[in-house]
């Protein structure tokens, strides 16, 4: 009997297109309370892994870690998503973006996420990639201003692109300081490439060049990069043609299908699992047939995972049935 393919030799060979001895599946979900600490994060996350050993572990910080340094006040109000929420932005006026300070992204929150990803892959010892989760700087400068960066963009683009410079500068180099830490790659997430939200032009002046400042910094050290595109009528084309090997977004609410998908992006696809509707509140039947359409869809070429982030309040049980189903375990 041949052996198992290790977590690397899996997603490597499912990013070519190669064979594989089975599709690759990593699921994520926020940690409220232990991402309090590094310490406490750090160790969430290893608890996780090796309960499941999946193929991937998304490195999960809270989702406003990235706008905590700049002002903003944040607290957790118990959430499906276990994420926090800003209860007061870090700016409100457009004259500010230009104002905004390059922040050190060895202290503060900044600090405190690579601390926790550093743990975390020192106690994983390089067994399984690990992508440090890096928001785009136009999803960053929404988090820290709220809505009102749509009327900066269209009133005020000037001011706003300086203060997108900063922010994407900043991210780089947090992105590199996370590899430095023992991150493989990064996660990278847009929450703004939306057809809701944006047109495609005001995308490509406002989201992609200072996307690309942060996917340049980290290309020629990274091992794999994914990014995800967020919501729903995103802009699947312009993500699919940046520097990343896997791509996520809500294969099962939104356009494309991952059939669809597989003509318009070469890497891996990511993705497959209803994770508010199927995976909460499914039956194990539904589970594994969404998974078999998922694997059926990708043709070799899927990571069985979540649209976005596992809600906290999804039983195990049913984390269980989803990885047994992709690796053969039992029912």
């Amino acid at each position: 009997m041949n052996e198992p393919m290790t977590h690397w030799q899996r997603i490597e060979a499912a990013i070519e297109g190669g064979a594989v001895d089975r599709p690759p599946i990593a699921l994520w979900r926020h940690w409220p309370g232990e991402d309090d600490t590094a310490e406490g994060l750090a160790a969430a996350t290893v608890a996780w892994q090796k309960a499941h050993d999946f193929d991937l572990v998304k490195f999960m910080p809270t989702g406003t870690y990235g706008v905590e340094d700049w002002g903003a006040q944040t607290t957790y109000a118990h959430n499906p998503s276990g994420t926090r929420t800003v209860t007061a932005p870090g700016l409100t006026a457009a004259d500010e973006w230009p104002r905004l300070k390059p922040l050190d992204v060895s202290k503060g929150s900044l600090g405190r996420q690579n601390e926790a990803l550093g743990l975390a892959a020192e106690a994983l010892a390089d067994s399984v990639p690990i992508l440090q989760t890096v928001f785009s700087p136009l999803t960053t400068a929404r988090k820290l201003a709220g809505d009102r960066v749509f009327t900066h963009l269209r009133r005020h683009p000037g001011a706003l692109k300086e203060g997108l410079e900063i922010i994407a500068e900043t991210t780089a180099r947090f992105s590199a300081a996370a590899l430095d830490a023992g991150a493989h790659g990064v996660f990278f997430a847009s929450q703004c490439s939306s057809y809701q939200l944006l047109s495609e032009a005001e995308y490509r002046e406002f989201g992609e060049p200072f996307d690309r400042i942060v996917l340049d910094a980290v290309q020629s050290v990274s091992r794999l990069n994914m990014a995800h595109a967020h919501g729903e009528d995103v802009m699947f084309d312009i993500l699919a043609a940046y520097p990343v090997q896997m791509m996520n977004w809500h294969d099962r609410l939104t356009w494309p299908s991952l059939a669809e998908a597989r003509e318009r992006f070469a890497g891996l696809l990511v993705g497959g699992i209803d994770d508010r509707r199927t995976l909460l509140h499914g039956s194990g039947d539904a589970i594994r047939a969404e998974i078999e359409d998922a694997i059926s869809q990708g043709a070799g070429r899927l990571m069985v995972g979540p649209q976005c982030v596992m809600s906290i309040e999804t039983p195990d049980d049913k984390v269980r049935i989803a990885v047994d189903a992709v690796t053969g375990g039992a029912d």
